[in-house]
């Protein structure tokens, strides 16, 4: 396998070929857009599922994994590209959860440093909190990563490599067949051929494969953010209460997010978002009432029925291999599926066992 497709440019299409292209191919990415500017530049960039105990072990593991490489990951982008990914280990506070004991449990299986903490040690951490919140679970190591800054980087990085070809404003029209093997990709300029075509379409995938006659449980799933300006250093950590969060950039910048739409492709932002995020804003945080947030922005998350994504070949379709249905979790699952998908496509040894994710298995 020399010559691969890439379809989709958001973090999975990029590590996709990042992995393919420092073990020898040759990789073209086509994006429908601009590379990095759905749902990998829209989301906030936790590298933690949002309440990890809740997921299955699938999930779990592309999360440990990720987590432990998202640091050398950063390193090294900073240093082939100069953009630095700002990978930051701030620490998160879950404030008055219903579920500590289940969370608890699941942080003693997975040897996980999740403390549950009293009020004292709550206000010690984030003075600006709200007044009422009784403890909280802390996990002082999970980390936050600058999404668009990882995706500049993502994309500098792509571009140093003389096997690499970035279409962007390509719409990929479909797939290109010699018999039943596909062998590269329809676009409005013609056919852009390839031993093998990865499909990381994101949100667009279940569409995009409905046209080739396959059905697969993704659609897309609408969420909304804000961004507030604070002084750097303002907010030391993650903060959730109640399904919201607030994720301090260092620069001091503090995003909210997220509603979850059901909405189609919409994208447009609207006021009852902003007013909806607003209050969980001035929940935790009282001071950013006395602020005007300095953007609001929605994306669409690849939502599918349980958040397992789908990685590996399709043998309905010999030539094409699947990248995607992440929903919530992409950017923390990115760099284990991406390795995954790397692995099995050159015939290496896992670094996860892939039974889980297998599109075969789970769509028969």
């Amino acid at each position: 396998m020399q010559d691969v497709v890439v379809v989709g440019g958001g973090v999975m299409g990029c590590l996709s070929a990042l992995e393919l292209l420092q073990a020898g191919c040759r990789v073209t990415l086509l994006e429908r857009g601009e590379l990095g500017q759905e749902a990998s530049w829209a989301g906030g960039g936790i590298v933690s599922p949002l309440y990890p105990w809740r997921y299955s072990q699938p999930i779990s593991a592309l999360a440990e994994w990720s987590q432990g490489y998202y640091g050398s990951l950063a390193a090294q982008l900073l240093a082939d590209t100069g953009i630095d990914p700002e990978v930051h280990p701030c620490g998160l506070l879950w404030l008055d959860l219903d579920e500590q004991d289940q969370a608890l449990q699941w942080a003693a299986r997975q040897d996980k440093p999740l403390q549950q903490v009293d009020d004292g040690f709550v206000y010690q951490q984030v003075p600006q909190l709200a007044p009422g919140f009784a403890g909280a679970l802390w996990q002082a190591d999970l980390a936050n990563v600058r999404n668009p800054r990882l995706m500049k980087a993502l994309r500098a990085r792509l571009l140093q490599f003389p096997g690499f070809a970035l279409q962007e404003h390509c719409v990929a029209q479909g797939l290109q067949y010699d018999g039943e093997r596909v062998v590269g990709v329809r676009t409005a300029t013609g056919v852009v051929a390839g031993d093998a075509v990865v499909l990381c379409a994101g949100a667009w995938g279940g569409d995009w494969l409905a046209a080739e006659g396959l059905a697969l449980p993704v659609e897309p799933v609408k969420g909304q953010m804000l961004l507030y300006r604070m002084a750097p250093g303002w907010l030391p950590s993650i903060v959730m209460a109640q399904g919201r969060y607030a994720i301090p950039r260092r620069d001091g910048h503090i995003l909210i997010g997220s509603t979850l739409e059901h909405a189609g492709y919409d994208k447009a932002t609207t006021e009852q978002a902003l007013a909806s995020l607003r209050a969980s804003a001035e929940a935790l945080l009282p001071d950013l009432a006395d602020q005007a947030p300095v953007a609001q922005w929605a994306g669409l998350r690849p939502g599918s029925p349980d958040g397992v994504p789908y990685i590996g070949a399709l043998s309905a379709r010999p030539g094409l291999w699947l990248n995607l249905g992440h929903y919530r979790n992409g950017l923390v699952l990115a760099p284990a599926s991406c390795r995954l998908l790397a692995d099995l496509m050159l015939g290496r040894a896992p670094a996860i066992d892939p039974a889980p994710y297998l599109p075969d298995e789970r769509l028969s």
